[in-house]
This record gives structure tokens, C-alpha cells and sequence, in this order.
């Protein structure tokens, strides 16, 4: 009995069906790879604003519990009113752009910056000594040393976004398609810019 891994198409016959070998493992690693910007960071997006848009709802309803915290520079400046609003409008907003894939490089970045934050003040251990004790904030829930397991993915999950922008499915790309039918890129926009002003 050949116990070899086959590929084949259910009505094919006994002798039509062949080995996965190394022609179809290379087929396969191109279409996963022409498949890179289509699905995957939309599932990252759709996830992200999921998370985003629902902090944003619990603060836009809830009451202002950001007078306790301790907020890095320059969040440190603004009065606790001031960092509200703006996590919470930054979260609404990011959400709504990250669904539609629109100025996704920026809303990722402030998003990042936002997770970065929140980290800082709200989720980071108020008191370790060693790396032992840090490694026990990396969890879900506080039970003393703080929580910072579940920003920190999603911070890992903006980074593919920031570098590598909406992908396919994403009205960024719908734009940067129109701009492309009608002739227009970047360097020669950039030219026509020099000229003018020459």
C-alpha cells in the first residue's frame, strides 16, 4: 500500500493521482504567497477594530478612570479629561479606518502609540525586581503583576500593518489602483512639483 501523502481531484482515477512532490510544494508556496496581501491582513484588521471600536464604546460610555493612573511623557502634561478623549476617539476612529482599510500606516501608528501608552500606565507591573517577575505580568488578568499579554499581541498585530499597509482588500488599495489607471505616481507627481516651482 502506497502510504504516501497524495494530492488529486476527487474524480480522479487510481492512476491520475500523484505524490505531493517538490513541483507542488513549490506551486503551493506561490499561490500562499500571491495570497499574502489579500486575506491576512484584512483578518488582522477586521480582529484589531473589533478590539479597538469595543475599548472605544466601554469609554465613551463608562466614566473617566484615568485620574488614578501615572500617564508617561508627554501624556503627562494633559490633564486626565484630555487623555480620555483622546484614547477614546483615537479608538473609535482607528477602528472605523482599520475596518475599511483607509490610512491604515497612520491609524496603525497611532494605535501602536496608544497600545504603547496603555502598556505604560495601566497594564505594566507597578513593582518588579527581576525578570522573573516581569515575565508573570505576561498574562491576561492582573493578579498583582500586572497584564500586559493582551496588548502586547495587539501591538505585534499593528506592526504587519504599519510596515505593510491595508493589502488588497482595502479602500488604500482602491485608491492607489484609481490613482494608478489614471497615470499618476508618486515620482512624477513629485517632478511636476520641482517644475512648478523652478
Amino acid at each position: 500500500m502506497n502510504e504516501s501523502f497524495e494530492i488529486c481531484r476527487p474524480d480522479a482515477s487510481r492512476e491520475d493521482r500523484k505524490p505531493l512532490g517538490p513541483s507542488r510544494l513549490r506551486w503551493l508556496s506561490g499561490w500562499l504567497e500571491s495570497q499574502a496581501s489579500g486575506a491576512p491582513p484584512l483578518l488582522l484588521r477586521l480582529l484589531l477594530a473589533w478590539e479597538f471600536w469595543e475599548a472605544g464604546l466601554m469609554k465613551l460610555y463608562g466614566e473617566n478612570w484615568f485620574a488614578d493612573l501615572s500617564f508617561p511623557f508627554p501624556f503627562n502634561l494633559f490633564p486626565p479629561s484630555v487623555n480620555w478623549w483622546l484614547a477614546t476617539g483615537f479608538e473609535l476612529l482607528g477602528a472605523i479606518a482599520l475596518a475599511l482599510g483607509v490610512a491604515t500606516r497612520l491609524f496603525s501608528l497611532a494605535l501602536a502609540v496608544l497600545t504603547v501608552v496603555a502598556i505604560a500606565a495601566v497594564h505594566w507591573p507597578s513593582d518588579w525586581a527581576s525578570l522573573s517577575d516581569l515575565a508573570q505580568g505576561y498574562a491576561i488578568t492582573d493578579e498583582g503583576h500586572g497584564n500586559f499579554k493582551l496588548p502586547l499581541m495587539y501591538l505585534a498585530m499593528l506592526l504587519p500593518l504599519l510596515f505593510g499597509g491595508a493589502g488588497r482588500y482595502s479602500l488604500d488599495a482602491w485608491v492607489s489602483g484609481r490613482a494608478r489607471r489614471c497615470g499618476f505616481n508618486h515620482a512624477q507627481g513629485a517632478d511636476e512639483i520641482r517644475t512648478d516651482s523652478g
